[in-house]
């Protein structure tokens, strides 16, 4: 079940609920009984990083474990040829010298 947010615009006090989706958010306010409460847009508190998340970390033993954040051991792409040099653009004609 996630955890929300909620602020109540009438005496600012901030608190968190534990609840279902489809729960009803709370109408009142815990702290002073006012009808003005609304869910507060927060981030998680935590992160997943580095190399130690696998996707198979809760399944069965017999399963093969694949790192999801990459493998060291996976091929590496082929380089890719370089591509030759565009040719240079052509000079500019000379002017003829006289302004008409």
């Amino acid at each position: 079940m996630p955890i929300y947010e909620f602020e109540c615009s009438g005496c600012g006090h901030r608190f968190d609920r534990l609840q279902k989706l489809s729960d009803p958010d709370p109408s009142v306010c815990p702290a002073c009984d006012v009808a003005e409460v609304k869910r507060r847009l927060s981030a998680p508190s935590f992160r997943l990083a580095g190399s130690g998340w696998y996707e198979t970390d809760f399944k069965k033993d017999g399963d093969k474990k694949r790192n999801l954040a990459g493998d060291s051991e996976a091929p590496k792409p082929a380089a890719v040829a370089a591509a030759p040099a565009p040719a240079p653009a052509p000079a500019p004609a000379p002017s003829s010298g006289s302004d008409s």
